[in-house]
């Protein structure tokens, strides 16, 4: 009996070391990107890398301020298109879907998951930018090359689509069947049923999921690299080029590191991408808390 309660003691202390060193690789990143970017932070500063807009490394000018804007445009657009789609859908396929379309849909959502990031990149070159170039930007600006934010939030959404779908439908699943029943038997319909009872007990599952396809969306690079446009300025339309933080970071390391503060710049790209997910994070997960203590009073 004691030799149970010893190896229950061990196995937990064992579980304890490996919980805290998977918490610590994240403080381990942070400070290895930190510690690269200390020379590029002591010549210009915090304030002038993040807030100005001149991007000329060979002058030694590094604004990353267009690349901020960048990535926050690309993640915004493609949360906006992908969210009302794939919460339709999720409720589609737990609400009302037959079981044979059931068996028939979940297995092509969760595919997409598995297509790599270049083929949904040449799939957006191919369709996507035609798209807007011919026939979506003509009705609200004079010219796009096609290759813009707009394409890249459209790929990314595409991208994030089965991670949202999988996680919402879950949530769904968790509802009790006595609440929809209760509601059933008030004379509620079933839509309003969904609308009063379904959505709100979920929406702290919507919003986890909302939060952990945005963390996904902000590190996405290869697919958004290849449809942005990749100019260093700030879009102000969604027609407008962009250069998120990934792609910066893709296009460039390895390749032009001869330039003085080169190295240090794009691992400040780097700490600034994971100090904007981090926050992001800390940010949503308050508000996830605040709504979920909202709903249970």
């Amino acid at each position: 009996m004691n030799f149970r309660l010893l190896k229950d003691k061990i196995l937990s202390k064992l579980m304890l070391v490996f919980t805290l060193a998977s918490v610590s690789l994240l403080l381990v990143i942070g400070i290895g990107l930190y510690y690269k970017s200390v020379p590029i932070i002591q010549r210009l500063g915090w304030t002038e890398l993040i807030t100005t807009s001149v991007w000329k490394p060979l002058k030694g000018l590094f604004g990353f301020f267009p690349f901020i804007m960048g990535t926050l445009w690309v993640t915004a657009i493609a949360i906006i298109i992908a969210l009302p789609l794939c919460l339709l859908t999720a409720l589609y396929i737990v609400e009302y879907a037959p079981a044979r379309i059931k068996r028939i849909l979940t297995p092509f959502v969760n595919l997409l998951s598995g297509i790599p990031p270049v083929i949904f990149g040449v799939w957006g070159v191919l369709f996507i930018i035609p798209l807007i170039q011919a026939n979506i930007a003509p009705h609200f600006v004079e010219f796009s090359t096609g290759y813009s934010v707009l394409a890249g939030g459209i790929v990314l959404a595409v991208m994030i689509f089965p991670l949202i779908v999988s996680i919402i439908s879950e949530v769904l699943r968790t509802i009790p069947q006595e609440l929809k029943d209760a509601s059933l038997a008030l004379g509620a319909t079933k839509w309003e049923t969904i609308k009063k009872v379904i959505l709100r007990k979920a929406l702290p599952g919507i919003v986890a999921a909302t939060v952990l396809a945005i963390s996904r969306a902000f590190g996405e690079t290869i697919a958004v690299l290849m449809v942005c446009g990749n100019n260093a300025v700030v879009p102000h339309s969604v027609f407008d080029t962009g250069y998120p933080l990934p792609a910066l970071i893709a296009n460039n390391y390895g390749e032009m590191l001869s330039i003085p503060s080169y190295d240090s710049a794009l691992m400040f790209a780097a700490l600034l991408l994971f100090i904007i997910i981090l926050l992001f994070n800390i940010i949503s997960r308050v508000i996830l808390a605040r709504l979920e203590r909202r709903l249970a009073a």
